[in-house]
């Protein structure tokens, strides 16, 4: 098993999307750093040299912000807007959506699962 940026990649995909694995890495990233180092995008990671993962571990070590370096960065930069009290820094803090979405209804994944409010559900109609 190859082992990239800390990251155990798997062995029966193919390299592209392998690389995907590790986070900071997209599909378009991916297929770059193919293209860069030469390596044909239909190639497994078990069929790779062990010259071309030092060239693949190399370009990503030397060119890209990925895994422990990239979740710390976004985590300083929600803790600026945090610390800065700024709109956006107040909804990360209230555990709300950041990005103007409505909250009247959905907004479920950030505010967790619906509380029952007492007296909320009207009896039926007769």
């Amino acid at each position: 098993m190859a082992r990239i940026a800390g990251v155990n990649i798997p062995t029966q995909k193919r390299v592209p999307i392998s690389l995907t694995y590790i986070h900071g890495i997209g599909h378009t990233q991916a297929r770059k750093i193919c293209e860069a180092v030469g390596v044909p995008v239909e190639r497994r990671v078990n069929e790779l040299t062990e010259d071309e993962v030092v060239r693949i571990r190399e370009m990503i070590d030397r060119d890209y912000t990925v895994e422990g370096d990239l979740r710390r960065e976004v985590a300083m930069n929600i803790k600026r807007l945090m610390d800065l009290g700024c709109y956006r820094g107040l909804r990360h803090r209230k555990g709300l959506p950041v990005r103007g979405q409505r909250t009247h209804t959905n907004a479920r994944t950030r505010k967790g699962p619906a509380k029952a409010i007492a007296g909320k559900k009207r009896p039926g109609k007769k």
